[in-house]
């Protein structure tokens, strides 16, 4: 394929620019079709945990309720370890017996994601579930059966619910716009190989220029190829 230059390579464009929008249309539509009809809709909830002072046996009200630089040093190389005892199998599988679900915990436990804030002892446990109820009742009950965990392993009561989940009524894997977008800009790639890969073989002479080109030799002389409409107004003159 022959070096273009940006004048030519536009006019390429140009002369395809209904193959290059119907293209992208169609890879549009595409788009909204597979979004609608083929992508089943999930629902994510989310509740958030804070570690706190913690509170454990002998400690007096004031004692406990009282935050330390110690208490927020420890509660901030904890927010790893509490991440890593949310996915446990021992809290999720406590989760699915009190829940009475049928599916095993390395099947729940690839539904949870856990994250911690930055800068802050804040975690929070985002459970996906296809329907939205679930999820929030799966996300709450976490909660529960890991601070009780946590309880029981540290004997310290230091975690606390921040916000419980609730109930989400939009699909978090479904998004119309971005869909898209995304098909439509496949499209614009696509419609941008064809129009290159159909330039490139097609071997027509089009003007002068690319006699030119083609066998380096100058063009002398050029005859003007009258069309159809030429001939009709000379007719129509004649009358």
């Amino acid at each position: 394929m022959e070096e273009l230059d940006l004048k030519e390579l536009f006019n390429i464009f140009w002369s395809k620019k209904v193959q290059i929008i119907l293209i992208i249309l169609i890879f549009a539509v595409v788009g909204i079709i597979y979004t609608i009809g083929f992508v089943t809709p999930e629902y994510t909830s989310s509740t958030s945990l804070v570690l706190a002072g913690a509170e454990s046996e002998g400690q007096t009200a004031s004692t406990a309720n009282s935050i330390t630089t110690t208490d927020i040093t420890i509660n901030s190389k904890l927010v790893s370890t509490y991440s890593v005892i949310v996915k446990s199998k021992d809290v999720l599988g406590q989760v699915i017996s009190n829940l009475d679900m049928n599916i095993s915990w390395e099947q729940l436990r690839n539904n949870v994601t856990v994250s911690s804030v930055e800068d802050t002892e804040v975690i929070q446990i985002s459970v996906t579930n296809g329907n939205s109820q679930y999820a929030a009742d799966i996300a709450n009950e976490i909660a529960k059966v890991f601070i009780e965990k946590v309880s029981e392993i540290y004997n310290i009561n230091n975690v606390y619910v921040l916000d419980e989940a609730e109930v989400e009524n939009v699909p978090s894997n479904i998004n119309h716009s971005r869909d898209v977008i995304i098909f439509a800009f496949i499209g614009a790639v696509i419609a941008v190989v064809y129009v290159l890969v159909a330039n490139m073989l097609d071997t027509t002479i089009k003007t002068a220029e690319d006699i030119e080109k083609q066998f380096k030799l100058p063009v002398l002389a050029s005859i003007p190829v009258y069309g159809t409409e030429m001939q009709k107004k000379r007719k129509g003159g004649k009358k």
